[in-house]
């Protein structure tokens, strides 16, 4: 019995259930059976024991970064929520924009405060079934937010160069109406995986892996198309000596090129923001498995909920609609 106490310890701190199979799952979620399992306390005195062994501090260290970076996350992308209702921006893109402060939001509410509860339960007394489900709750709430993150981060790369591209057809095929219906989908697909991080992580990282690889390869295949048309214009331009002036793409509709331009560039650092945050987590499951040090996997994982803080700065500092809305909201709430 000792024995599998302890597999299950460490299967739940390294965020993996990949060795369990479906019975073990099935009988483990129950939780007068897991009271069943650790009846004796033995759960909460190896998983201070656990904690006993790594360097002193880490897991205060990673408690105390994540609510300050929660606190900061909350009230970023609270004031861009608020700025957003005064940007002058396309609403379909306006709302692309909503979906992914709203998922960063959530992220700083739900998910790093209980992923600080969990790194600091060594300390307090809690019982072995409230650790349980404060991990199990972070890791499915993470799997899904992160998800939405994900997939609305591709949707806006598409969205830009269905602009370039689209002309005077853009604003009838990129309609709100349409833009409500991927973002609902984005939900449910997130969910999905949240579902299946529970059920089985093996079927988890299998669908992520590709989730994941054919965002990148959206987004590579986005950025690519919009460079070699921007470069087929500036070559047009240069060839027939003419000052750089709005596109004239296929729709018959004029592109304003430095606007455009401008548009892209503060979306492609948010995009590289995103990759820098989930790429080390998504490389460190890939090579390391089950074999992930605790550090390493802690580091990853707090540095994916940092992009949460990361994205209300960027959008200040590159758009400067939003930073103007920004400020003039910090105004008002220091007026009042």
């Amino acid at each position: 019995m000792t024995s599998v106490n302890y597999e299950i310890l460490s299967l739940i701190l390294q965020g993996k259930l990949a060795e369990l199979s479906l019975q073990k799952l099935q009988f483990f979620d129950h939780p007068t059976t897991m009271a069943n399992i650790t009846g004796d306390g033995n759960f909460t005195n190896k998983l201070n024991s656990v904690f006993m062994d790594l360097p002193v501090g880490i897991a205060e260290f990673f408690s105390a970064l994540n609510l300050f970076l929660s606190i900061t996350a909350s009230l970023g992308n609270a004031l861009i929520l608020i700025a957003l209702h005064n940007v002058s921006i396309y609403p379909p893109t306006k709302l692309f924009f909503r979906c992914l402060a709203v998922t960063d939001l959530c992220v700083a509410l739900i998910v790093q405060p209980l992923y600080a509860t969990f790194l600091l339960s060594h300390t307090t007394e809690v019982s072995e079934n409230v650790v349980y489900y404060v991990s199990k709750s972070y890791n499915v709430f993470s799997w899904i937010l992160c998800g939405v993150s994900l997939f609305t981060s591709t949707a806006i790369s598409v969205d830009r160069l269905l602009a370039l591209l689209l002309g005077l057809r853009y604003r009838h095929v990129v309609t709100l109406r349409r833009v409500h219906g991927a973002i609902i989908c984005f939900w449910l697909i997130g969910a999905s995986t949240g579902w299946s991080r529970m059920q089985s992580i093996n079927w988890a990282y299998k669908g992520t892996f590709v989730i994941v690889t054919l965002s990148l390869v959206t987004v590579i295949f986005c950025y690519t198309m919009i460079h070699l048309k921007l470069r087929h214009h500036w070559q047009a331009q240069l060839h027939n000596n003419v000052p750089q002036g709005p596109i004239a793409n296929g729709g018959g509709f004029p592109l304003n090129m430095a606007r455009y331009k401008k548009t892209v560039s503060s979306i492609l650092w948010v995009q590289l923001a995103l990759v820098a945050c989930y790429l080390p987590s998504y490389i460190v499951i890939v090579v390391s498995g089950n074999r992930t040090s605790y550090v390493a996997l802690r580091a990853t994982e707090t540095l994916v909920y940092l992009n949460s803080s990361l994205n209300p700065i960027l959008y200040c500092w590159k758009i400067r609609e939003v930073k103007q809305a920004v400020r003039d909201t910090l105004r008002q709430f220091y007026c009042f």
